[in-house]
């Protein structure tokens, strides 16, 4: 896994980037959340333009200020290792539960 520098002028990059990676995380949480209530119908339409919009809003704040700050590569790359760790952590958790031995 890679590590975040935090030392000299790279430390605000390295945790901003982090802290990018953990709202993207976040969002796209919320947009499968959007989509399960959308397709069981528990949102009107105004509801679902509206949550649209500010998801869409947010993703584009979020690339703006990842431009801005120049750590999309940084977010990218601790995105991937983010993604892998929560996967291994779910399939641990589903394991343990069916009671299945470890990997």
């Amino acid at each position: 896994m890679p590590t975040v520098d935090i030392d000299g002028e790279d430390a605000s990059d390295g945790l901003f980037a982090l802290v990018v990676a953990v709202v993207e995380i976040l969002v796209d949480a919320l947009e499968r959340e959007a989509i399960r209530r959308m397709e069981s119908g528990s949102l009107t339409d105004e509801e679902i333009e509206r949550l649209g919009s500010h998801l869409a809003q947010l993703e584009g704040e979020i690339d703006r200020l990842k431009e801005e700050v120049g750590v999309g590569d940084d977010v990218d790359r601790l995105r991937g290792d983010l993604d892998a760790l929560v996967n291994d952590a779910l399939l641990d958790l589903r394991d343990g539960e069916l009671g299945v031995e470890s990997r």
